[in-house]
């Protein structure tokens, strides 16, 4: 098992893992390996947009150690879980607005201590901002057709200055009657206008298709 240039990601052979911080237990049924006595949980690309962009060429210092974190779009927890690994002593609030996604983000969330469930929806930072407060690391993965407005607002509501964010762009979920890369390139005239700085980008094929990683920096 190697380390890898994002600290707390491991690699074998070009299969991704996190030290387990629940040993024995899986999150979404993903392969466990025990090496020198230490748990690992494989890094599905093909669950996880986030493992999709380290494979795909993310930046060494995409995930600088964080203390608090904000989730957008948290879903039934599979990369949430992971960066539960990666900073087990970071508060990560995480925001879903589906009840159905919500009820096993939950559950997770009594074994994951670090892990801080919010029932809410991503458009109205206003009703969770008070709770959440200002974050150094934020990261959004929704499927709705104002990704980048949704992601501005977040990150002028909570994101430090200086802080680290990553936008997955979901183009087919913005609109149909674009090209993807029509859509990629509006997203980023937009984070353009907003003063936030790319510092790297990768199209996430063939994990995802027609979905696109931004890195920022505020």
């Amino acid at each position: 098992m190697e380390t890898t240039r994002w600290p707390g990601v491991h690699r074998e052979g070009r299969d991704l893992y996190t030290v387990n911080g629940e040993p024995g237990t899986r999150v979404y049924g993903e392969a466990l390996r025990t090496v020198a006595g230490v748990e690992y949980r494989l890094w599905d690309p093909f669950r996880s947009k986030l493992a999709a962009f380290l494979l795909s060429g993310a930046p060494p210092d995409l995930l600088p150690p964080a203390r608090r974190v904000l989730y957008l779009g948290g879903a039934h927890g599979t990369t949430v879980s992971h960066l539960s690994d990666l900073w087990p002593e970071a508060g990560i609030f995480v925001v879903e607005k589906s009840p159905a996604s919500f009820a096993p983000l939950l559950a997770l969330s009594r074994r994951r201590t670090n892990l801080l469930p919010l029932l809410t929806d991503a458009q109205l930072p206003e009703r969770y901002r008070a709770d959440v407060g200002e974050v150094d690391f934020l990261y959004q993965d929704v499927a709705q057709r104002d990704q980048a407005g949704i992601f501005v607002e977040n990150v002028e509501a909570c994101l430090a200055s200086g802080g680290r964010a990553i936008l997955m762009v979901k183009a087919r979920s913005v609109t149909q009657r674009r090209s993807p890369s029509t859509i990629v390139r509006e997203t980023r005239e937009r984070l353009g206008r907003a003063a936030l700085r790319i510092e790297g980008e990768a199209s996430l094929a063939p994990f995802s298709r027609d979905h696109v990683a931004l890195a920022v920096h505020r």
